[in-house]
């Protein structure tokens, strides 16, 4: 098997992984109700995009298509950072009303462990990163199959 052959198929695991995730995302955020604010809605738009971004890289393996899923999962992972700093505040407002003498660092290492989870926004960062991995090196000219000389 070539090179060439082995990374295509690299490509097509961290696409089809990353799909894969933002997929299992949006089905848990869909079965645990994420949906009591709006702010808990860009979940699944960030979920959503980056899905439609890596399926349509699948699908059509051009430099247009590489570049907009590389600019979609920048938002995805920005959006996951965020979702994570969203789940801390909560957490640390909850742990402030059931232990209003506790101190800011007690509140901060509650917050941290408390009953909104930080890996799950984190999970669509790991996406995200997993598509931009899959597009690591392709020619701006080219489709996704090649990749640039260095």
């Amino acid at each position: 098997m070539s090179t060439a052959q082995i990374l295509r198929r690299l490509r097509l695991f961290l696409l089809v992984l990353s799909s894969l995730l933002f997929a299992g995302a949006l089905v848990e955020l869909w079965l645990v109700n994420h949906t009591e604010n709006p702010i808990q809605w860009l979940a699944f738009v960030f979920a959503g995009m980056g899905l439609l971004a890596s399926l349509l890289v699948l699908i059509r393996r051009e430099s247009k298509t590489v570049f907009l899923l590389r600019a979609c999962m920048l938002l995805v992972v920005l959006g996951s950072l965020f979702g994570i700093y969203e789940h801390v505040i909560n957490n640390i407002a909850f742990e402030r009303e059931i232990h209003p003498d506790a101190t800011m660092s007690q509140l901060i290492r509650r917050g941290l462990g408390g009953a909104n989870p930080l890996l799950a926004p984190g999970t669509l960062a790991v996406a995200g990163l997993l598509a931009l991995a899959a597009t690591y090196k392709c020619s701006v000219t080219g489709d996704i199959d090649s990749a640039s000389a260095s």
